[in-house]
């Protein structure tokens, strides 16, 4: 949880906002990874886009009337290249424009999966001023971008284009470097949402920071696979404190929905498995506490214990002494 501006507390993860920039986030598998890259793959060879460029919802935007000329440059080095070159030339020519072009090279460059070079241009970007044109164009066209940011493992959310999009990807490629602490801080800022929640309570727990991640899940229910997700994590920083009753209770929350997604099943499953085992259990059933073991056996038991040393002890002194 986060202090509002007016005083109130509010969860990290309501979004109270009318319009959201993310679409449905998604579990990432290795056979929905194969399908979805081939599908990109076909969906860029029929709609004539090359799938290495920048994604869109839809079709590309297309340009207004007496565009002037910069903006007829920008617009076709945003949606045709795919290598940010083209882009930091373009701003170099422009630089009223290098701010904005710096951000989108970030994201193409975040999209090919390099995470050094996306984050060292999206952190250039957003430390630079841009003029009037490029806030404009940015505007006009560029809503229908979209970008596929990783928020946790396994967890993928596409996001329009917006400050959640930039911070949350240079968060991930910050996290991909080892830089748990600066991603944690690239997004501790954004609105309240599930996506930011994750990213956030993921940088959290590499950090060991159990107590803010169960703090900040605080009243959080099942009502997707993201909500799903971040209970898993509400739940093994639980185990990690060495509250295994509430670890349960959440494990029991991403068990619930029917429609939760398989693999966040699995691991609620394994999770609880591994809370047995912490607890010297079989399962998690009240029948399989184990009872502690009554005072006259332990005694007994000394007493075995005593009884084989002595007589150890006198079997080596016999054969010391020739006998």
């Amino acid at each position: 949880m986060s202090q509002a501006p007016n005083g109130r507390v509010h969860t990290i993860f309501h979004d109270t906002r009318d319009l959201t920039p993310f679409r449905e986030g998604y579990v990432r598998t290795p056979v929905r990874g194969l399908a979805d890259g081939v599908n990109d793959v076909l969906s860029g060879v029929l709609s004539g886009r090359d799938h290495a460029r920048l994604s869109v919802v839809g079709n590309v935007p297309r340009l207004r009337m007496l565009s002037s000329k910069t903006a007829k440059a920008m617009h076709e080095a945003v949606f045709t290249s795919t290598e940010p070159d083209r882009l930091l030339a373009f701003g170099r020519t422009y630089p009223g424009w290098a701010g904005l072009c710096h951000v989108m090279a970030g994201l193409l460059t975040y999209k090919h999966g390099g995470f050094l070079r996306a984050s060292e241009l999206l952190q250039r970007g957003l430390t630079t001023r841009i003029d009037d044109d490029a806030s404009q164009f940015s505007a006009t066209y560029l809503g229908q971008v979209v970008t596929k940011v990783e928020v946790a493992e396994r967890i993928e959310v596409p996001v329009l284009f917006s400050e959640e999009a930039v911070f949350l990807a240079l968060s991930h490629c910050l996290r991909e470097m080892g830089m748990t602490e600066a991603a944690l801080e690239a997004v501790v800022t954004l609105p309240p949402s599930l996506p930011s929640a994750l990213a956030r309570c993921t940088a959290a727990y590499s950090l060991e920071r159990h107590r803010d991640v169960v703090l900040w899940t605080e009243g959080l229910l099942n009502t997707d696979d993201l909500s799903a997700a971040l209970l898993l994590m509400r739940a093994r920083s639980q185990r990690a404190r060495g509250d295994f009753e509430s670890a349960q209770v959440a494990l029991k929350e991403v068990l619930r929905r029917r429609k939760t997604n398989l693999a966040l099943k699995n691991d609620a499953l394994t999770d609880r498995a591994l809370l047995a085992l912490d607890q010297g259990r079989r399962t998690l059933t009240p029948r399989s506490k184990r009872p502690a073991p009554p005072a006259e056996l332990e005694t007994l038991e000394v007493i075995r214990k005593d009884a084989e040393m002595r007589r150890l002890w006198e079997n080596d002194f016999r054969q010391l002494g020739g006998e």
